[in-house]
Order: C-alpha cells, then structure tokens, then sequence
C-alpha cells in the first residue's frame, strides 16, 4: 500500500502501517521470501514486524485483516462498536475477489506463492485507494 501511494503521489495524505495480531516475528524484518518477490517488482519492503494494539484503533480509520482468524482476533481486541467498524478484510476491497476472500498464507507454500499474494494485496490496495478516493476527493489522483 505504501508502495502505491508514493507511486500515485499521495503517500503524504494517507498514513500506513502493517502490525500483526500475535507476538511472533515481533521485531524481525518481512520475511525474505517477501522481499525478494516485492524487490522483484519494485516495492521494498522496510518495516520491522510489531505486533496491534488497542491503541491503533484510535491511530487508523481502517484496520485491515488479511484472513478470518486476524479479523477474530482484532474484534476480540476492539474496545468499542466504534473499533470494530473500522476491521475489514483486505480483500474485501478487490471489487473481483470473492465475498469474504481471504489472503491466502504463503508461507509453507513455494515461491510462486509470494507472487500469488503480492497480486492479490495490490489489486486490494488498489480498490482501498479508489474507495478513500471516493470518500475523500482531495486525495490526488
């Protein structure tokens, strides 16, 4: 996401942050695997593994899960109905996935798995940005 919103010119309109919902990895880069698919096209992949915390709910609009046990785990997180309306599944935002699609796991998986999932999150990405857009004209285009 961050990667698109430098590349539409509106990455300092939008704040963007990636946060897991269990403390594995915490601290750790992206996975290799990762890095080097999104190097391969481009897009590095900076950030250090940190795990969400109640107080991202106040920090983001959106709070973005990747499949139905991250979305759980965020809703037993939430402090509020407030908080909840703000989780949504990544997916959820490719108007030509599936209702209720999640990102598949790539991790056990070979490396054409990592491709699999960097084209699934950016066409995500993409609807997300056309949806702010909507909400939020002065958003460059």
């Amino acid at each position: 996401m961050a990667a698109l919103l430098e590349g539409e010119g509106c990455s300092h309109q939008i704040a963007v942050d990636s946060a897991g919902t269990s403390a594995h990895h915490i601290g750790e880069p992206a996975d290799r695997r990762s890095r080097r698919c999104a190097a391969g096209r481009g897009v590095e992949l900076p950030s250090i593994s940190r795990q969400f915390v109640v107080s991202d709910f106040e920090q983001f609009d959106w709070v973005l899960a990747m499949d139905g046990d991250n979305q759980q785990a965020l809703h037993a997180l939430a402090p509020n109905a407030e908080a909840r309306q703000k989780i949504h599944l990544l997916r959820s935002f490719d108007p030509d996935a599936p209702r209720h699609a999640e990102v598949p796991d790539p991790y056990y998986g070979g490396p054409g798995g990592f491709d699999e999932v960097f084209d699934l999150c950016q066409a995500a990405c993409r609807g997300l940005l056309d949806q702010l857009r909507l909400q939020h004209p002065h958003i460059h285009r």
